[in-house]
């Protein structure tokens, strides 16, 4: 069984992107890794060529900035990388520069990729997800966050990010996927207000025109950290490989025992009260389909 990881990135450095601890966090599961850099400025190519492993391999690219149909150049960017792993791979493992695996994962999804190779029915495999927020000790837990997204994909002719590169698609329709016990670790949240600030402004720079950032999102903005909705202290262990970068914070956000609920309109709060009891969330977006079997 091959496996090649493949991400995108661009300005890292910049953008405060935990991207070499993103990489390395898969890696060991890994037979090569294609990383699609962009045009950056601030030395991230050359940060991801310190990581100095044979497996990698860095693709230089140059983004379209003129693709602001709802962040469609991610999506440009991931496919550029897929289709440059090689064609003997059996899986194709994704991972975003602000995304993370947990070693204690590793043996879970090495062995779901094994019974699951040989299955046609399955296409991709679905990770749990888990947002931090705000800081390393908190994460979001309601309607705001998406629960669920396909990372790992059988190495098939037509597969294609979707939409900004949450998700994928093969030939246009949901993939057939299989739920593993699994997590990706979101660290995209995880910063001071600054960081945050920077964050919306620039994010929302390859969704729309200059014009539209000034008006919506001017100097003056300053992110609410109210809009999580509902937080829920982390008591787990972070990956190995962020543990130095989690001792240099520099910040500090107690949320207490705040779960921000005062917030949500009545609406949010009945729905989310119905998700808490039973599991289920309604009206739930979903760019993939459950094998019944596995459900």
């Amino acid at each position: 069984m091959k496996v090649a990881g493949f991400t995108f990135i661009r300005n890292a450095v910049k953008n405060d992107y935990p991207v070499v601890q993103s990489i390395t966090s898969i890696l060991p599961l890994c037979d090569e890794f294609v990383v699609v850099v962009g045009n950056s400025d601030d030395g991230t190519r050359q940060l991801i060529a310190a990581i100095e492993s044979p497996k990698i391999r860095i693709i230089d690219s140059v983004w379209d900035e003129s693709i602001k149909d709802g962040g469609r150049v991610f999506a440009v960017e991931t496919d550029k990388a897929f289709v440059a792993i090689s064609p003997d791979a059996d899986w194709a493992f994704y991972i975003q520069g602000d995304e993370l695996v947990h070693e204690r994962y590793h043996t879970t999804i090495k062995k779901e990729m094994e019974e699951t190779l040989i299955d046609p029915s399955i296409e991709g495999l679905l990770f749990k997800y888990m947002h931090f927020y705000g800081s390393y000790d908190y994460f979001g837990q309601s309607r705001r966050w998406y629960r669920r997204e396909i990372r790992l994909l059988k190495n098939i002719k037509g597969v294609h990010a979707y939409r900004d590169a949450q998700g994928f698609r093969l030939n246009d329709r949901k993939m057939r996927v299989k739920l593993i016990d699994a997590y990706i670790y979101h660290y995209g949240w995880a910063k001071p207000l600054k960081g945050l600030n920077n964050k919306i402004r620039n994010f929302n720079r390859y969704y729309h025109d200059e014009q539209w950032v000034q008006q919506h999102i001017p100097d003056t903005y300053e992110f609410d950290y109210g809009n999580a909705d509902k937080l829920v202290k982390f008591t787990g262990t972070h990956p190995a490989v962020m543990q130095k970068r989690i001792a240099a914070t520099n910040w500090n956000i107690d949320f207490g025992d705040k779960s921000l609920q005062k917030n949500m309109d009545l609406r949010r709060k009945v729905l989310q009260k119905i998700e808490d009891w039973t599991g289920w969330r309604i009206g739930e977006y979903k760019n993939y389909i459950i094998v019944k079997r596995y459900k």
